[in-house]
């Protein structure tokens, strides 16, 4: 598959649209697990249970309408997502949260992480949400990009969540905005 150097464009997917492309969702997290993030899931991670996550987790959740899908489309291919998370209790109704941030292991370092991100927060400011949440493995390089975007580190929560690989258990840092007009 040939890498373009374009921007892709970025795009908010309904369900049935996410089902549509299922597959390349599927491909899409099965990459960047075996490329060694730390988005949930462990080794062995068939492709399969890639696309069983997309269609049994997060078809639902959109459904449901607390949840935006971001996609970067490189023309027709899915080369990265984030999921922008605001089913929240009353008392939390002003905040969203930022999941599953991924970008293709071959389409990295062209901005396309930030784009998401950034098309999460306009949304999370269209729906009046006045701050961001999130969490990621402690020294990844999700944490420079966070920082470099305004989010502050709220703390460390040691041994979170375990290694792709292996059972080390990482150490996650919390991250939040404060979202302004």
């Amino acid at each position: 598959m040939t890498v373009t150097s374009k921007t892709p464009a970025i795009i908010c997917l309904d369900a049935d649209g996410l089902i549509a492309k299922i597959d390349q969702f599927g491909n899409m997290l099965h990459a960047c697990v075996h490329d060694g993030a730390s988005i949930g899931f462990i080794e062995p991670f068939p492709l399969d249970e890639a696309s069983t996550f997309w269609r049994d987790r997060i078809v639902p959740a959109l459904r449901g309408g607390k949840r935006d899908l971001f996609v970067a489309l490189d023309d027709d291919r899915v080369v990265g997502t984030v999921q922008l998370d605001y089913d929240t209790m009353p008392n939390q109704r002003h905040r969203g949260d930022i999941s599953k941030l991924m970008v293709r292991p071959d389409c990295r370092r062209r901005g396309i992480a930030r784009l998401l991100m950034i098309a999460a927060e306009d949304r999370a400011r269209e729906l009046r949400r006045s701050l961001l949440t999130l969490d990621t493995r402690t020294g990844d390089s999700a944490e420079t990009l966070y920082a470099s975007l305004g989010f502050e580190r709220a703390g460390v929560i040691p041994e979170y969540a375990r290694d792709p690989f292996s059972d080390k258990l990482s150490a996650t840092t919390v991250m939040f905005k404060r979202l302004h007009d």
